[in-house]
């Protein structure tokens, strides 16, 4: 498939995003709290990697390196945020938005809406190795890989973040 699509073909390009599109958005989705930004660092993502085909040098998994594109955009726009004094993801309401469209799947229920607003309480280090864990099925040490960070550290990030969630979701169901 990845061959097909170096060598030009629309069909691949087509195939390799409905492959991995909804894993991807799922991932975005939990690390900015939002559907509308997660979905359009998807499609830049994408953008991105078909733009890319004749430069493209995987040594890993093509599953690895568009969710470490997807990771690498979110920081950067986080960071650019930082930089020009915008108010990041972490110190806004977190809403569902009130279209109905096909890409609110992911806040549907309340219970989403809540796991959604709990894990924006969450450092991102540890949202985003929760969602690695979690939506990507990544062991530890690809974590630390993507992280830069020892395998010991990633397990920390992941462990921490999971008791502060379930703290943070169990006074939810008390409210």
């Amino acid at each position: 498939l990845l061959f097909r699509f170096k060598q030009g073909s629309r069909e691949a390009l087509r195939q390799i995003y409905d492959k991995y599109k909804v894993q991807m958005l799922k991932l975005a989705v939990v690390l900015y709290g939002d559907v509308n930004p997660a979905d359009d660092m998807v499609h830049d993502v994408f953008v991105r990697f078909a733009q890319s085909a004749d430069r493209i040098r995987l040594t890993g998994s093509l599953k690895a390196y568009l969710v470490t594109s997807v990771i690498n955009g979110i920081r950067n726009s986080r960071r650019d945020a930082g930089r020009h004094g915008e108010t990041g993801l972490d110190g806004a309401d977190h809403l569902p938005s009130p279209e109905r469209g096909p890409q609110q799947w992911a806040i549907l229920s309340e219970q989403l809406s809540l796991l959604s607003r709990a894990l924006q309480e969450l450092p991102y280090e540890q949202r985003e190795v929760i969602g690695l864990r979690m939506e990507m099925d990544m062991t530890f040490g690809q974590i630390a890989a993507v992280q830069g960070v020892s395998s010991d550290t990633a397990k920390g990030r992941y462990r921490y973040g999971m008791e502060k969630l379930r703290s943070l979701m169990d006074g939810e169901a008390e409210q």
